[in-house]
């Protein structure tokens, strides 16, 4: 009878020993697994995917190597601690398709679509919302060689803070431009032997200067004594120009009589040419017309405008007596303002740069590539006009092109 007590008896305390012995060996697994934990690689941290895609910091920490895993681990955790707004869970599939967003970019959500740049120079500490002083209203470029230092020197000192300066070198050199201080707040381009059209075809896209209300796009000679950029500005919003360009001094060497200053007036929109080349006064180049050598574009022309332009046409010739068909009426949108002139110096300087051979100067290939450039836009502006009325089925008007 007394076996059963004397069993139990010694049960209890082997299952008593056997519980302590586990949590014993908890404590312990608990402890070096704290302990080790921090050196642990955290190769692969797999986020909700509608926050993140899964992020791999070991290839993170590779590529910046100033910062640490730990670093950017913490730097998660704060970002999702200051969240003001719930996350919820996005299954796997579930898919984002946006028709009006900008194509190609249709997938993404339309808050986080950047369609527009800017060229603001930006640094690389600090917050970004403090990285400008001052946001520049417009943009000025010139296509320049270090021949033309000392004038385009002056004339950027015509241009106050509200532009953006811009120079494009076709002759390669770049850091002897460092002596003066505005060049090393300007953006320099280096390309070599290529034109201002060309230039601007590719990197003045109207999305990427969206943020300047005006763009001036100028050559190199040019004497700017008798000009302000900030007082061309005011007349030309208070006569409503969207396409313009300073008058020109001196009187000879000037190719038409649109671009020619006028002493008391402060802006002219049409003129007087010889006999015969007006068929309509509100038609180029009697009215609707400036030069190629310093226009002067609103934003929303120069959208037109960069369309326009043709990718293997780089001298753009004839652009001139098309701009007319992007601002309308265009004979009271296309003007010459004559209160802020300057002087055409005619420096061959880029033309100098062609090919010499079969005994012609290198000037002179080069334009004869710009006469036969006029022609090819010419016969393409025709061609496209007309295809166009056909397609529509309509009578195409007479056509107007130069």
């Amino acid at each position: 009878m007394g076996s059963p007590t004397r069993v139990g008896n010694i049960r209890k305390p082997k299952e008593k020993m056997r519980f302590v012995a586990t949590a014993f060996v908890a404590i312990l697994f608990g402890f070096f697994l704290g302990v080790s934990f921090p050196t642990i690689s955290l190769t692969k941290m797999n986020l909700p995917s509608s926050l993140l895609p899964s992020i791999d910091l070991s290839y993170i920490e590779d590529k910046y190597s100033g910062f640490s895993t730990q670093a950017l681990v913490n730097a998660w955790s704060s970002l999702k601690s200051n969240r003001d707004i719930s996350v919820k869970y996005i299954p796997n599939d579930a898919k984002i398709w946006v028709p009006t967003n900008p194509p190609g970019a249709e997938r993404l959500p339309p808050g986080i679509v950047e369609s527009e740049s800017d060229l603001y120079l930006r640094r690389l500490w600090g917050l970004p919302s403090e990285d400008l002083t001052i946001k520049p209203k417009y943009l000025v470029t010139f296509t320049v060689g270090l021949a033309q230092k000392q004038n385009i020197n002056a004339a950027v000192k015509k241009f106050s803070e509200n532009f953006t300066i811009v120079l494009f070198h076709y002759d390669g050199r770049t850091s002897e431009w460092d002596e003066f201080e505005w060049s090393k707040r300007a953006i320099h381009v280096s390309i070599r032997k290529q034109t201002k059209w060309w230039y601007a075809k590719r990197f003045l896209h109207p999305d990427i200067v969206a943020s300047y209300e005006y763009i001036f796009i100028w050559d190199e000679d040019l004497g700017v004594e008798h000009f302000n950029a900030e007082e061309y500005i005011k007349l030309v919003r208070k006569h409503g120009l969207e396409i313009s360009q300073p008058g020109l001094e001196p009187n000879n060497g000037l190719t038409w009589q649109m671009t020619k200053r006028r002493g008391h007036s402060e802006v002219h929109m049409q003129t007087e040419e010889k006999p015969g080349w007006c068929n309509d006064p509100h038609l180029p180049p009697c009215a609707a017309f400036v030069e190629i050598m310093a226009p002067v574009f609103s934003r929303d022309a120069w959208r037109c405008v960069w369309h326009m332009i043709q990718n293997d046409l780089v001298h753009g010739w004839g652009l001139d007596f098309a701009l007319r068909r992007c601002v309308e009426p265009a004979h009271e949108k296309i003007g010459v303002v004559d209160a802020q002139w300057i002087v055409h110096q005619g420096v061959p300087s880029l033309g100098n740069q062609g090919q010499a051979g079969s005994g012609r100067a290198p000037w002179e290939g080069v334009r004869e590539r710009c006469r036969r450039e006029w022609t090819m836009f010419q016969a393409r502006m025709v061609g496209a006009e007309r295809a166009y009325f056909e397609e529509m089925g309509i009578d195409p008007p007479n056509s107007t092109a130069r």
